[in-house]
């Protein structure tokens, strides 16, 4: 789901940095797709890193060039658009959208596996945390002062500069392609890891050679992965929306639910009723958040696809 959307959002960009072409979100998302396919070749851990320090980089470049835009225009700050108050509506949405941004669980025991000093690995991941969150914050805040009411789902494409947006659009489609590896690759070993280790441990046998090449048909698998993703994205192309709807469902499930449940699977032996208590408190509100996220955003998916949304 996560590869969907990296696949929704370039296909926003390119849109909205070419609004008078001929090609649609649609069309450009497809386009995309073409330079996802070799993604079927990546081999090992090693090759995704290379390819997520260059998506690091250009994050790095992005961010620097849009928060230089925004305090040039300090000036025409909308500081009283501002307002300090949950809209209920719209609100499942946004902590959907919230959550989804954190959902880097399925990450964590390969990063803390491969850590030279794993005592660090919980000072890392709070002081990681903390700085995300204080710079999320910040970065929006910021550009709703600058585009106020007329904020964008990609905020890049608020930029009034067709040139200057074009550049910068580049530069987040050069982005949100070099994120595609790291998902797609955990979710390919989950795969293989699942389904395609040979019998009698898995059902169906190895994708590998002995030579630690891919088989033909498991190449076949991979791109399989790759193209039913761009399907995905094609039919749901609605980014904040769907954005939205997989936070709402994988976010929940992986920040809240689990990591609690599984603390008491394991060590619930060991802790007291207190701890206890506290895990179940925050299942319940996973539960709760979870169920009022996916309703709201999924009648929103389906209104913005009655009144025909532009993609």
């Amino acid at each position: 789901m996560t590869c969907i959307l990296y696949v929704v959002v370039c296909g926003d960009l390119l849109a909205g940095t070419y609004p008078q072409g001929s090609f649609d979100s649609r069309s450009w998302m497809l386009f995309v797709g073409i330079f996802l396919l070799p993604m079927g070749f990546l081999k090992s851990l090693k090759m995704v890193s290379t390819l997520s320090f260059w998506c690091t980089m250009s994050h790095i470049v992005i961010n620097a060039v849009i928060l230089g835009y925004c305090l040039l225009q300090i000036g025409d700050w909308g500081w009283s658009k501002v307002r300090f108050s949950i809209d209920m509506e719209n609100f499942p949405i946004s902590l959907g959208v919230i959550v989804f941004s954190y959902t880097s669980q399925i990450f964590l025991p390969t990063l803390e596996g491969n850590m030279i000093d794993r005592s660090k690995f919980n000072w890392m991941l709070d002081w990681s945390h903390i700085a995300a969150a204080v710079f999320k914050a910040g970065f929006g805040y910021i550009c709703f002062l600058t585009f106020q009411n007329d904020t964008q789902q990609v905020i890049t494409n608020n930029l009034h500069s067709q040139g200057f947006k074009g550049m910068v659009n580049f530069f987040l489609v050069i982005k949100a392609l070099l994120s595609y590896p790291l998902p797609y690759y955990a979710a390919c070993e989950l795969l293989e890891r699942n389904f395609f280790r040979g019998p009698p441990k898995t059902k169906f046998p190895t994708i590998w050679n002995l030579d630690g090449e891919l088989k033909v048909w498991g190449l076949g698998f991979r791109v399989g992965v790759i193209v039913s993703t761009i399907l995905m994205a094609i039919f749901i192309p609605h980014f904040s929306i769907l954005m939205g709807f997989i936070g709402s469902f994988t976010g929940t499930m992986l920040s809240f639910i689990w990591p609690c449940y599984f603390h008491i699977k394991i060590k619930g032996h060991l802790l007291d009723q207190k701890e206890i208590a506290k895990d179940y408190l925050i299942i319940g509100l996973g539960v709760l958040f979870g169920v009022i996220g996916i309703y709201d955003s999924g009648n929103a998916l389906i209104n913005a696809f009655e009144i025909g949304l532009p993609f």
